[in-house]
C-alpha cells in the first residue's frame, strides 16, 4: 500500500514563505514523487511544479521564480519552497507520486492547506 503525506501548510501573510514537505511510503520499490499540484475552492486541480526521475524541474508561469521543488536522493521525500506568496496561492496543495517505467500508476496525498491572507 502506498501512502503520500504532505505537511507544512498553514496561514501566511502576503509576501511570506512556506516550505511544504511530502513523504511517500509503501512497498513499491519503483515509487517516486514527481510533482506538486494545488486546488483552490471552485477550481480544478492545477500543476505547481514537476520533477522528473532524473531531477529536471518545470513550473508554470504563475509560480516560476517564486516556487522551487526539490527532492531527497531516495526520491520519496520532496519539498516545495514557496516564496513571495500572494492570496492567489491560497489552495490545498497535493504531492503526486508515480512508478518508474509506468506513469499510469498515480498516487496522491491527502493535501495540505495553504492560506495566504493578511
Amino acid at each position: 500500500q502506498v501512502q503520500l503525506v504532505e505537511s507544512g501548510g498553514g496561514l501566511v501573510q502576503p509576501g511570506g514563505s512556506l516550505r511544504l514537505s511530502c513523504a511517500a511510503s509503501g512497498s513499491i520499490t519503483s515509487l517516486y514523487i514527481t510533482g506538486w499540484y494545488r486546488q483552490a475552492p471552485g477550481k480544478q486541480r492545477e500543476l505547481v511544479a514537476t520533477i522528473t526521475y532524473a531531477g529536471s524541474t518545470n513550473y508554470p508561469d504563475s509560480v516560476k521564480g517564486r516556487f522551487t521543488i526539490s527532492r531527497d536522493g531516495n526520491k520519496r521525500t520532496a519539498y516545495l519552497q514557496m516564496n513571495s506568496l500572494t492570496p492567489e496561492d491560497t489552495a490545498v496543495y497535493y504531492c503526486k507520486g508515480t512508478r518508474v517505467g509506468n506513469s499510469n500508476y498515480i498516487y496522491w496525498g491527502q493535501g495540505t492547506q495553504v492560506i495566504v491572507s493578511s
